[in-house]
């Protein structure tokens, strides 16, 4: 489809274990023109110890005043949903590279690009750990497609917002403790799946409260619902957890996923929950490179 050659490269981009993640809250009286000019001129730096990527993301309301007719009409702002709150922001920048010097430049740069007409909501440093395993243990984005389907998981196919990706962003806080109090054979219940290599557990071994058997579900059609998780664990001694980052064509199997992970669903729930908080949510729309030189020709200045 044309508009995978035109989605943003950073989405996809492996390898990275260095992570940045920035929110911002446009002024009020902002011109959105300027915050689309501010957003593009960020670069990765000119001399660094490694390669970065930038995903740039909007929030539905920014991204309509600045493009309607880019916006698909799926794209709606975060909302509560069970225990996670809607932290809704204007814009959303993941930085990643290979060292953490690199994305911290680009995180300051950025501070500094966008400081005429937003400020800094949230910033969280992260990281990949041990061989992409979440900081339960587990082994983390084990459901997504190989990376070469990414793109038809992803990316908006046709119509309003080709090319572009729904966006869902979290952040996540665990109870280490509590969580690894359990003996193993309880901590696999709860993910469903081993924890050494990740090999889901049998029907009738996996408990339908474990994490796996509320998020892995099908359509109407019988077809599983996917997304693209690009999360990373952060964490401190007082603190640990995970940034949970995910794109999606359509922004319905987000919903379908949240509601089964945080609803109570005739007295069965996301056992997860019990070890894990969502302590932020919002939505933003990934547009594609196209569509943000529409929006400012300055994006394709080399």
């Amino acid at each position: 489809m044309s508009g995978y050659v035109a989605a943003q490269p950073g989405i996809f981009a492996q390898g990275t274990r260095a992570h940045y993640y920035l929110e911002f809250d446009v002024r009020g009286g902002a011109d959105p023109d300027a915050v689309i000019s501010a957003l593009s001129r960020l670069r990765e730096p000119a001399v660094t110890s490694g390669g970065a990527n930038i995903v740039i993301a909007l929030g539905p309301d920014l991204w309509r005043r600045i493009a309607p007719d880019d916006a698909p009409a799926g794209l709606q702002p975060f909302v509560p949903i069970g225990t996670a709150p809607a932290t809704q922001h204007d814009v959303f920048l993941w930085l990643h590279g290979t060292n953490h010097d690199v994305v911290l430049d680009m995180a300051r740069a950025a501070v500094v690009a966008l400081g005429g007409v937003a400020d800094l909501a949230t910033e969280q440093p992260a990281f990949v750990y041990l061989d992409s395993r979440d900081m339960t243990g587990f082994v983390d984005g084990t459901e997504n497609p190989p990376i070469w389907e990414a793109p038809d998981v992803a990316i908006v196919p046709e119509g309003a917002g080709v090319g572009g990706s729904f966006v869902l962003v979290m952040r996540w806080v665990h109870d280490l403790g509590r969580f690894h109090a359990l003996s193993k054979e309880d901590q696999e219940g709860v993910i469903g799946r081993t924890k050494p290599d990740s090999v889901e557990l049998a029907a009738g071994v996996k408990p339908a409260t474990a994490h796996i058997a509320r998020v892995v579900v099908d359509d109407d059609e019988g077809n599983e619902r996917e997304i693209f998780r690009r999360s990373t664990p952060f964490g401190t001694v007082h603190e640990q957890g995970l940034q949970f980052v995910a794109f999606c064509r359509e922004p319905e199997s987000f919903s379908v996923m949240l509601h089964r992970m945080l609803d109570d669903d005739g007295g069965v729930h996301d056992r997860l929950t019990d070890f894990s908080t969502p302590v932020s949510g919002s939505f933003y729309f990934a547009p594609s490179i196209d569509a943000l030189v529409r929006a400012c020709p300055a994006f394709d200045d080399d």
